[in-house]
């Protein structure tokens, strides 16, 4: 990656997004609230990338690449001056983000490239505060961003296709994949991540199951599958009809938190029931079933050992 790139914001996340960055091949600067507290976070990015080397987590030369492409800026607007991609990724408060818009299309390149890492708040509503905001969009990564492969990318409704474009191409470069959700609120990572959570503690608080054991039935079950699918994938290998009749099963003393989806009905209608009918949310050829199902099984055996070489997680 020959780019030059500034990260505003310099903290957890900021940090591991210049790592990325910079082990990428991109020339990056970093900024803060002042440029002690930015020297300092740079600082820490090359003594976690010491240890992640240590660790086997980092290439052998990640520390000197990190050194030699990741700078301390005096200000924000020294550090956007002349690039190519802008990331903010300051707190997630409405006049924090505004405030720290403004002051970076005030020196940053009229064709410079903004996104934000927020993970909640509208794009349309960060972009009242961007000059030429069709330029501006969200590129959220995930925690931590050094080991996170996915990144979302939330275009609002004047953002450019080709600034959508351009945007993915940095990310693909980092190594990093991305999905293009629509902006509404929570987007796709957080609307799924709290709709689990939020089921997970109805759970705990009727005393249904322990944190303990919710937390070991996620993970060994259909958590194990979700490395290799997402949810409507599984959804087609398990069978369709399958889900319309578990649906039915909650219903009966969930009926409105378990409404059956349309979208499941107008298939099963239609008589897309998933995989075994060659169709369903997903597309699979009748000839490649077989391969799909050993590509399941073998994954799973493969993510089983993994799991068996890295041991238990030390949370208690």
């Amino acid at each position: 990656m020959t780019r030059k790139v500034a990260i505003v914001g310099s903290g957890y996340m900021g940090g591991g997004i210049a790592q990325v960055m910079a082990l990428a091949g991109a020339e990056v600067r970093i900024s803060d609230v002042s440029f002690e507290v930015t020297e300092k976070n740079r600082q820490r990015l090359i003594e976690e990338a010491r240890q992640y080397v240590a660790d086997e987590l980092f290439p052998a030369d990640a520390v000197e690449r990190i050194e030699r492409n990741v700078t301390a800026a005096e200000s924000i607007e020294a550090a956007v001056e002349g690039t190519d991609f802008i990331e903010e990724a300051v707190p997630e408060k409405l006049d924090i983000k505004h405030e720290t818009l403004r002051r970076i299309c005030s020196a940053a390149p009229t064709d410079a490239i903004i996104g934000s890492n927020t993970s909640t708040i509208s794009i349309a509503s960060l972009a009242e505060a961007v000059t030429e905001p069709g330029r501006f969009l969200g590129v959220h990564f995930s925690n931590p961003s050094p080991f996170v492969p996915g990144v979302e990318i939330i275009p609002h409704a004047g953002t450019r296709s080709d600034v959508v474009d351009a945007a993915c191409a940095i990310v693909h470069e980092t190594g990093k994949e991305t999905a293009t959700v629509s902006d509404v609120t929570g987007f796709v990572l957080n609307r799924l991540q709290y709709a689990l959570f939020h089921e997970a503690t109805q759970l705990l608080e009727e005393g249904v199951a322990s944190a303990e054991d919710i937390d070991t039935l996620v993970r060994t079950t259909f958590g194990f599958r979700l490395p290799f699918f997402g949810p409507f994938a599984i959804a087609d290998m398990a069978g369709l009809d399958v889900y319309n009749f578990c649906y039915q099963s909650l219903q009966k003393d969930f009926p409105e938190r378990f409404a059956t989806p349309q979208v499941l009905s107008d298939l099963i209608d239609q008589g897309k029931l998933g995989t075994k009918s060659g169709g369903g949310f997903t597309d699979v050829p009748a000839e490649r079933i077989p391969e799909l199902i050993a590509y399941r099984n073998r994954a799973y055996v493969k993510l089983q050992k993994l799991l068996e070489e890295l041991g238990p997680p030390p949370l208690s």
